[in-house]
């Protein structure tokens, strides 16, 4: 695992493919906020009741002038399935090599049930306009997460 990234440290730069396949770049964003999270996989309880809690606060995240990025290593198929059944209004990424969670340190040892397991750290970066970390947050919890993020953010 590489080392976890910063407030202040100048956020890796990627490109992705999205649910159809489409290249998405954080560079593409610069000039507005973004929130870019990583979960483990589409369509299981707890991806799933964080991926709702973005959905149904990001018509008040954009009014505040941030986008949503979420990645997982899922394939683009599996995540247009996900993206459809649940009706989100955001860009899921597929970073199937793992390089882009390695990039941001969100994968790597975790424990799982009391178990030491290696996979995907569930985390949750906020990057400036300018493309630096403005917030990092490892190991987050899927449900309250949006809250939780607001309250850091001092958006509520």
């Amino acid at each position: 695992m590489t080392d976890r990234l910063s407030a202040g440290d100048q956020a890796p730069d990627f490109t992705l493919p999205d649910a159809d396949g489409n290249p998405v770049s954080l560079a593409g964003l610069r000039g507005q906020r973004v929130i870019v999270y990583f979960y483990p996989a589409a369509s299981t309880p707890g991806c799933t009741k964080q991926a709702c809690d973005f959905r149904d606060s990001l018509d008040r995240l954009k009014t505040e002038g941030f986008a949503v990025l979420g990645i997982s290593p899922d394939a683009p198929a599996k995540l247009a399935k996900f993206r459809d059944k649940e009706g989100l209004t955001f860009p899921l990424l597929s970073d199937q090599d793992r390089s882009v969670l390695a990039a941001y340190g969100a994968y790597g040892e975790k424990k799982l049930y009391g178990k030491a397991v290696v996979g995907v750290i569930r985390s949750t970066f906020v990057i400036d306009a300018e493309g630096k970390v403005e917030l990092a947050k490892y190991g987050v919890k899927a449900t309250g997460h949006v809250a939780k993020l607001r309250r850091d953010l001092a958006l509520d």
